[in-house]
């Protein structure tokens, strides 16, 4: 039994690369004297930044010969959560300079999934007091209280730091919204109150809401992408095994946004594994095409399971954790195409 634990927690780490290079470069962080409150005026409120050699810089070895980065464009992206903490050992809410934490988020999602649009534009992600993971699965009415207010505290972040990137450095460019999972939870509430019904929405190239639900009518005027080159709207998705659809999603009295992140076109919801351009997985530098496929099935994604070395091990049929990588350089693709078309407007 305990080997097929361990076999398993090797594979749910070679398919995240949660850790990647973590307790080599936790070990490089500076211990800074910073307040509790972020001051986002201070590089070291923002885990990405162009003014920074950060993490979202890096390109995949293989991708590096026709790599032309522009800056004409900005992408603003909100990670994922990456307080994992059983023992609440700092409470409903990440410290915003909790060196492990600050690690954990550079060389996993920044790392693997802000890199995904560092060819499309600058990149700005701002750290944030970030909601613990079990703030999504509250035990009774005071956690659920506990759980609100921990999000919206985050979400104060996050607001800000859209405001002081506003105020100082979008200067009329075109803008991306990308988010994963936590992230979206924060970035569809950013788009409500920044773009949904303000002048700011012409300036608006594609939001990537991925990893949680987008009912079709959250907002007023923003609408679902039905076409890869189209502009000014919404992709979401969440990826479970073919098959699999979760009690949860089978009660939701919604209907979701779904795009398929491979063909982007709302009148084809199946994409063959053969159309998948790479995912990137354990190894950052390895782009793995045909890694898996694509169909639309009601409000989730279903994929086939990702062909990667050590993928015996992967046995859940959620697939949350890949819902960009397993599409990387698809996304990658996408992302510079309707940049291209919103330029030429």
């Amino acid at each position: 039994m305990r080997l097929l634990i361990f076999f398993s927690f090797l594979a749910l780490l070679l398919f995240s690369a949660c850790c990647y290079q973590y307790k080599t470069v936790e070990k490089t962080y500076l211990v800074q004297t910073k307040t509790a409150i972020p001051n986002y005026s201070d590089l070291y409120y923002w885990a990405a930044h162009p003014y920074k050699i950060d993490a979202s810089d890096s390109v995949p070895a293989m991708l590096m010969n026709n790599y032309q980065p522009d800056s004409t464009v900005d992408v603003f992206f909100i990670h994922p959560t990456t307080y994992i903490d059983e023992a609440k050992t700092y409470g409903w809410n990440a410290p915003i300079n909790n060196i492990k934490i600050n690690a954990k988020t550079d060389f996993s999602t920044i790392l693997f999934q802000a890199s995904i649009f560092n060819e499309a534009g600058r990149i700005f992600a701002p750290r944030y007091r970030q909601a613990i993971f079990s703030a999504y699965f509250p035990k009774n009415l005071a956690d659920s209280i506990a759980a609100m207010d921990a999000f919206n505290l985050a979400y104060v972040d996050i607001k800000k730091a859209f405001e002081y990137y506003l105020a100082n450095h979008n200067n009329g460019r075109p803008i991306v919204i990308a988010a994963h999972s936590q992230g979206t939870t924060h970035g569809k509430r950013l788009l409500k109150d920044f773009f949904d019904t303000t002048n700011l929405r012409n300036k608006l190239v594609v939001a990537y809401l991925v990893g949680m639900p987008i009912e079709n009518n959250y907002f007023t005027k923003l609408k679902a992408c039905l076409k890869p080159e189209q502009t000014g709207c919404i992709c979401s998705w969440r990826t479970y095994k073919s098959g699999y659809i979760p009690e949860q999603i089978q009660q939701e009295k919604f209907t979701a946004i779904v795009t398929n992140p491979i063909t982007w076109e709302i009148d084809k919801p199946m994409a063959a594994r053969e159309l998948n351009k790479g995912g990137v997985l354990m190894n950052f530098n390895k782009v793995i095409p045909r890694v898996t496929n694509a169909v639309v099935a009601g409000n989730i994604l279903w994929s086939s399971k990702p062909k990667f070395f050590g993928n015996i091990f992967y046995t859940t049929k959620n697939y949350h954790i890949g819902d960009m990588n397993l599409y990387y350089l698809n996304i990658r693709e996408n992302v510079a195409l309707r940049k291209m078309v919103y330029l030429k407007k």
